[in-house]
């Protein structure tokens, strides 16, 4: 792909969460991936999948491939390979219920998501930014550039998420989920 161009762009924010998501997790102690932390509804493994299965979902689709969760990660994390299960939505019990994988998990699946991503960006003509795309799992319609937008949008906030429960979960006497202030 040509510097200077969306797809460009899209492929350093995307190349950009991975490099940050990898420092995030770095040689975090896997008991803290579950933990909980008052204030925030979901701790740190559950949010990196999170991440993850926004970016694998979300250009899967653009690319009409099948999600990577699809392709055995699901079997991977014991999960249901369900192609709408990307934690959008998910109650506080199912939070809860997730059990995060290794870091290296997390991290192998995030490159695997992030391959179809590059791979996609690599190929895409120039005009694909404004072709119309419809969710098979969530059935709305977006443009390319929106549904990309919005990948990134969010994989940036929740990185900003596991920066702060990091911090606070590895924190001596740090507030446990549900005590008080």
């Amino acid at each position: 792909m040509r510097d200077g161009t969306w797809q460009s762009l899209a492929a350093y924010e995307l190349r950009r969460i991975e490099s940050e998501l990898t420092a995030a997790l770095a040689g975090l102690a896997e008991d803290l991936l579950d933990t909980p932390v008052r204030g925030f509804p979901n701790p740190i493994g559950w949010t990196a999948w999170h991440i993850s299965r926004n970016v694998d979902r979300n250009c899967s689709e653009l690319t009409g491939r099948p999600q990577q969760w699809l392709e055995g990660w699901s079997d991977v994390f014991g999960r249901l390979a369900d192609p709408a299960d990307t934690g959008f939505g998910h109650t506080a019990e199912q939070v809860a219920g997730f059990c995060s994988p290794s870091v290296e998990v997390l991290l192998g699946y995030h490159a695997a998501a992030h391959a179809v991503a590059e791979d996609y960006l690599a190929n895409a003509p120039d005009d694909d930014a404004t072709r119309l795309v419809t969710s098979p799992t969530l059935g709305n319609t977006y443009p390319v550039q929106v549904r990309l937008a919005r990948s990134v949008h969010d994989a940036v906030a929740h990185l900003g998420q596991i920066s702060v429960l990091r911090h606070l979960a590895a924190s001596p006497g740090r507030p446990a989920a549900g005590a008080l202030a």
